[in-house]
């Protein structure tokens, strides 16, 4: 099998680059925008360019597509809605047409952006959209574009992506911890979740195979706020002997932390149709933070199947 995957220097498509090739014994094509992939060349490509995503797909015959490429400075969309718009509703529409069209498979992202985040209970993927935010907005559109071309496709919907690699909480805590106090917020809720999680999800879904259109949603299990999944991060991290001493957490509001837009107070998405289709076992969020600290690839693959 070949796999192009769109975004390999991002959380996402870091792991997928490393870890498909020995899931799926597949040969792996990864796009970036600069052309390089931790130093190698790669394919290049700019999802602002949409025009040009076809004629790539066409030359390199991928037997499936996995895009990982967003846009997805969520504060900034507010004021860059068309760059929004072309990256996250266009380049996807681009590449599920070609996809269609060649009869190709693909597994293209989302997020819990798409809901208004003030439900009661974990969202279904057939729930309701209503997106509080421009980025919410472009990601839904992505979605129905994807929807809207045919072939076969999956959409995956995450949400509280984290990971070893690129810009993240996770990280943002580490670089943080020689302090004595951090505020964090306490009345968002949300499932962490691991991107390599979310890279060995999709090397399943790819491996099993899928027909037509189906939207599910990919999160680790159970649910915390920031600020308790901050207090995990720095309790791994004193265990790993990675920090001497961690700082007090000290549990603030969304109100006590404004941002030009809206994050959703709940986030946490069921991922029940997903399991069912592909027979899979998603661990706990503060599992998969010990994994991840531990960093074993073995274990991580073993624990959803």
């Amino acid at each position: 099998m070949k796999v192009l995957v769109f975004g390999a220097n991002g959380q996402v498509g870091t792991e997928l680059v490393r870890r498909l090739p020995e899931r799926l014994r597949a040969d792996v094509v990864p796009v970036t925008r600069s052309g390089d992939w931790e130093g190698q060349p790669c394919e290049t490509a700019d999802l602002s360019e949409p025009e040009a995503l076809g004629g790539l797909i066409e030359r390199v015959k991928p037997e499936a597509v996995v895009n990982a490429a967003a846009y997805t400075a969520v504060d900034k969309a507010e004021s860059e809605a068309e760059v929004a718009m072309r990256i996250n509703r266009e380049a996807p529409a681009a590449i599920a047409k070609a996809c269609a069209d060649h009869g190709i498979a693909f597994v293209h992202y989302s997020t819990d952006y798409v809901f208004g985040g003030d439900a009661d209970r974990p969202y279904l993927p057939e729930d309701a959209t209503a997106p509080a935010g421009i980025y919410g907005l472009s990601k839904l559109a992505g979605e129905q574009a994807v929807q809207s071309a045919g072939g076969n496709a999956r959409i995956l919907r995450t949400a509280w992506v984290y990971g070893l690699h690129g810009s993240n909480f996770l990280r943002t805590m580490l670089r943080l911890a020689d302090r004595l106090e951090l505020g964090v917020v306490n009345d968002q809720i949300g499932s962490p979740t691991p991107a390599w999680l979310i890279a060995e999800v999709t090397a399943a879904v790819l491996r099993q195979g899928f027909r037509g259109q189906r939207t599910h949603h990919v999160v680790a299990g159970g649910q915390t706020s920031w600020a308790g999944f901050a207090d995990a991060i720095f309790d791994q991290a004193v265990a790993g002997r990675l920090i001497d001493a961690r700082p007090a957490v000290k549990r603030i509001t969304t109100a006590d932390y404004p941002t030009p837009a809206k994050r959703p107070a709940y986030s946490v998405l069921s991922t029940e149709s997903l399991k069912s289709e592909f027979s899979l076992k998603l661990p706990e969020w503060d599992e998969c933070l010990k994994m991840t600290f531990n960093s074993d690839a073995l274990q991580q693959a073993q624990s959803i199947q």
